[in-house]
């Protein structure tokens, strides 16, 4: 049996209730910041989100069936896709989710670069992705019902051009 190294540490996995949003006007500065200075950048969060979705990639293939050879089917990488994010909070009355959606209806198209930080128990990032040029696409207005108890919750997904993984 080895032994461990360092007793009594113990890293468990990260929860993931405890994250931070912060969205930036495109083309932002984050892309130029160093990952050692991204405090302030994480600090400056929209925060208040309830849940975020969509952090996911995954890559295309291209089959081709060679003649002669029917064991296998050649596979070759393509492109990658992204899937779109959304996020869900409470809603406020600052309205700024709404704000930046209806704005795209009346021809002021505003991308922005965004930050989501998984943060550990005591509060400091463990995780960052950094996604770039993102869209709003849909805002979903809370359901409305006189018969439950429930906080309204209004969504906005986003459709962006690339994740990055970002170590802290």
């Amino acid at each position: 049996m080895a032994q461990l190294g360092n007793v009594g540490v113990r890293s468990d996995p990260v929860l993931s209730y405890n994250f931070l949003i912060s969205l930036f006007v495109s083309p932002s500065m984050v892309a130029l910041v160093q990952p050692a200075n991204l405090q302030p950048i994480i600090e400056a969060a929209v925060g208040g989100f309830n849940e975020c979705s969509g952090l996911e990639m995954s890559l295309d293939i291209e089959e081709y069936q060679e003649g002669g050879r029917n064991g296998y089917v050649h596979r070759f990488p393509t492109r990658t896709t992204w899937t779109n994010i959304v996020l869900k909070k409470g809603i406020r009355k600052d309205a700024d989710l709404w704000h930046w959606q209806y704005a795209f209806t009346q021809g002021v198209v505003m991308r922005r670069d965004g930050i989501i930080s998984l943060l550990n128990e005591r509060r400091e990032p463990h995780t960052i992705w950094y996604f770039r040029r993102g869209l709003p696409v849909k805002y979903t207005a809370p359901s409305l019902n006189a018969q439950q108890n429930q906080v309204a919750i209004e969504s906005l997904e986003i459709a962006h051009e690339g994740i990055i993984q970002m170590p802290f």
